[in-house]
């Protein structure tokens, strides 16, 4: 049965890739610094004293909506939106500009424009810098796919930014507003679950490359935020790398290194979105 999206997808084409996956957790560490946002998704579900099944089962569901048929994506999100319906409260002390008593829901738009803006601006981020550049045509295309996700998680059309161009002002108003704080809570719970997830010893040195990536490409208000240190000869090194990664390593890998196992466009490097890989 069809899904949401097919192999010309712009969602596809770039959830496909490995290296997009440091995209998540820029977006985890970016949703957490909205008080209301970690207090209505993360806080509340209990889940942090063992935060990596849930975490699983995110990317389950949206394994199944980028990647799925129609049916297994409805029954999802269906499911998930039942939760939402259910989960509300108050803030219990005051957080950044928002005094205690705030009411929250997890089905808020504004709420959950903030999580899908974040996946959104971070996967079309990491893309770009180590795969290859998006026209603006695939911009738009790759922001109207993820509205379509949006819709699913039951977003209006009028709650979401029409194109990419909008989408780039919300998060540069967000970014400049006073609405994102990094709490005592998010900072030490961020940092130690997205930074410090249970690896084993012969995979440290990956993670600390991927740590290195993935706070390298915070904007840098959350980054200070997060007591995450950086300097100029950082970020020369994350640009270099960059580079180097995008131009010298990525045309040469076979696609059982570069895909993603989920995506069936299993074959080797192509270069720029749009192109069908050969079969491997």
């Amino acid at each position: 049965m069809a899904g949401y999206f097919n192999d010309e997808s712009m969602i596809r084409r770039v959830h496909r890739e490995h290296v997009v996956a440091l995209g998540g957790a820029r977006a985890l560490l970016m949703q957490a610094a909205h008080p209301v946002a970690f207090t209505g998704f993360f806080m509340s579900s209990g889940a942090l004293g063992d935060p990596y099944p849930r975490l699983q089962r995110t990317a389950r569901v949206l394994d199944t909506i980028l990647f799925g048929d129609r049916d297994d994506a409805d029954k999802v999100t269906a499911t998930v939106r039942r939760v939402h319906s259910q989960t509300r409260g108050t803030l219990p002390r005051a957080v950044g500009s928002f005094p205690a008593g705030t009411p929250w829901a997890a089905d808020d738009p504004e709420l959950l424009l903030w999580i899908l803006a974040t996946l959104a601006d971070s996967g079309a981020m990491v893309y770009a810098r180590y795969v290859g550049a998006l026209t603006k045509r695939e911009r738009d295309a790759y922001w109207q796919d993820w509205r379509v996700v949006g819709e699913l998680f039951g977003l209006g059309a009028t709650d979401m930014p029409s194109d990419s161009s909008r989408l780039r002002e919300y998060m540069r108003e967000m970014l400049c507003g006073d609405t994102l704080y990094v709490s005592k809570e998010a900072r030490e719970l961020g940092v130690d679950i997205v930074l410090h997830p249970p690896v084993p010893l012969a995979a440290r040195p990956l993670l600390e490359l991927a740590n290195f990536i993935i706070v390298g490409l915070l904007p840098g208000k959350i980054r200070r935020q997060y007591g995450l240190w950086w300097d100029p000869i950082r970020s020369v090194m994350l640009d270099a790398g960059a580079r180097s990664t995008k131009h010298l390593l990525v045309p040469i890998l076979p696609g059982r290194l570069r895909f993603r196992p989920s995506s069936p466009l299993t074959a080797n490097a192509t270069g720029r979105p749009g192109v069908r890989a050969a079969p491997a």
